[in-house]
């Protein structure tokens, strides 16, 4: 008996399950009791017992989560899901673009409810079983109901774009949704920083003072400018500390997580910084931009081979073909092609971290102060120390911690 295009879409997607959960399982047969040398000290057998039953924890619920929303996904394919969504859009007898929205507002509205408890769970049992979570429940509520209202208002307006595009104007469609999305999604990196990330937390000023001072004057020997440096109340959420740049050019602003700056000293968080800066310096920002504008650009070519396609319709059961269908279908299709694709983006963003902790290093001068500020965040996220070199080719945009550290003291990067 020959396989139905349903069966094999549904094989096809097993087959990233079947990676990733490889991927884990071999992550955890490399966690055991020994305490790392260069973490002796840091850790007492205590508390890196702990980071294993985290790690351990913290997989395991992973492959709970995939396995359900698989079965989910499966048997929503299976059993005709997107058909009946599809007919109930269409019974408003709206235009193909509102149909469209409304086809995909639905499909959303279903993924959020059924990851809805997996959220909360992990917000408030796992993290807090751990000591990381200071979320509370109103924090959760807000953050939920904006999140839904601008992911709604962002998503809805791209993808009306994308299905005005597709649907009027011809063989170039591919190209000029490309563009638009690109040209977009740059402006995003400019207001995002002033009117998206506001409304999730609130950013400080850095105090005037030592640290204030120490980062203006690393920053003054690399001639970079930067329009402020602040705090955020990361801490109303999570225990966890980081620090990251937002905005471009003159609008470049440094962010320290409130939690970080309890974590590390001075120097400490100057070679944070130098990291940090190092990651313009060498133009990361502007390959990382780039790559991920070819990709998408590869994505949307490859769209108008798939999107009216006969056969990605009847995988996904759907009686009636659509542009709108079809743009949602072929973005599922590309999840496990993009998960293999991820390979190669995550060893580029590995190598450009090694380059940023050697600029830093050089910079800095200071490579056992860097090497301190990695060792805490590690033992502060209770991070894996020794992962398999699956999942980090599959998860790690960041070399894993002994890997920094040895590198850092061969001085070869």
């Amino acid at each position: 008996m020959l396989l139905t295009y349903p069966t094999l879409l549904i094989l096809f997607l097993l087959s990233e399950f079947i990676l990733e959960t490889t991927s884990d399982l071999l992550n955890l047969g490399r966690l055991d009791g020994q305490i790392p040398e260069e973490f002796i000290g840091l850790y007492d057998s205590d508390q890196y017992s702990k980071s294993i039953a985290y790690q351990k924890d913290g997989t395991l619920f992973q492959l709970f989560v995939r396995s359900t929303q698989f079965i989910l996904l499966a048997g929503f394919i299976f059993w005709g899901g997107f058909n009946l969504i599809d007919q109930w859009a269409r019974g408003f007898h709206l235009s193909s673009i509102l149909t469209g929205v409304l086809f995909a507002g639905i499909l959303s509205s279903l993924k959020l409810i059924t990851q809805l408890p997996f959220s909360i769970y992990h917000t408030f049992y796992l993290e807090a079983r751990y000591g990381f979570n200071k979320t509370t429940v109103q924090t959760f509520i807000s953050d939920l109901i904006k999140g839904i209202i601008l992911g709604g208002l962002l998503g809805g307006f791209i993808f009306s774009g994308l299905i005005y595009f597709f649907e009027y104007t011809g063989d170039q469609a591919w190209l000029y949704a490309w563009m638009a999305l690109s040209l977009f999604q740059l402006i995003l990196l400019y207001i995002a920083p002033a009117v998206i990330m506001p409304l999730f937390n609130r950013f400080t000023p850095l105090p005037e003072g030592g640290l204030k001072q120490a980062i203006e004057s690393y920053a003054k020997t690399r001639n970079f400018q930067l329009s402020g440096i602040f705090t955020m109340d990361s801490s109303k959420r999570s225990t966890k500390g980081n620090a990251f740049f937002t905005g471009l050019g003159r609008f470049r602003k440094l962010v320290f997580f409130d939690t970080l700056l309890t974590q590390q000293s001075q120097e400490e968080l100057v070679a944070i910084l130098a990291h940090e800066i190092g990651h313009f310096e060498r133009k990361h920002i502007q390959k990382s931009i780039l790559l991920s504008v070819i990709t998408s650009g590869f994505l949307f070519y490859s769209f108008k081979f798939f999107i009216n396609h006969p056969v990605v319709f009847e995988a996904f059961s759907l009686e009636n073909s659509s542009i709108y269908a079809g743009l949602v279908f072929t973005g599922i299709v590309y999840g496990p092609i993009l998960r293999v694709f991820s390979i190669f983006t995550n060893m580029i963003s590995r190598k450009h971290e090694f380059e940023a902790d050697s600029f830093a290093e050089k910079t800095y001068g200071k490579p056992e102060v860097l090497i301190s500020a990695l060792k805490k965040l590690s033992v502060d996220h209770l991070s894996h120390l020794n992962p398999h070199p699956l999942k980090v080719a599959l998860d790690y945009s960041h070399p894993p911690i002994l890997e920094r550290i040895k590198a850092l003291r061969s001085s070869k990067l």
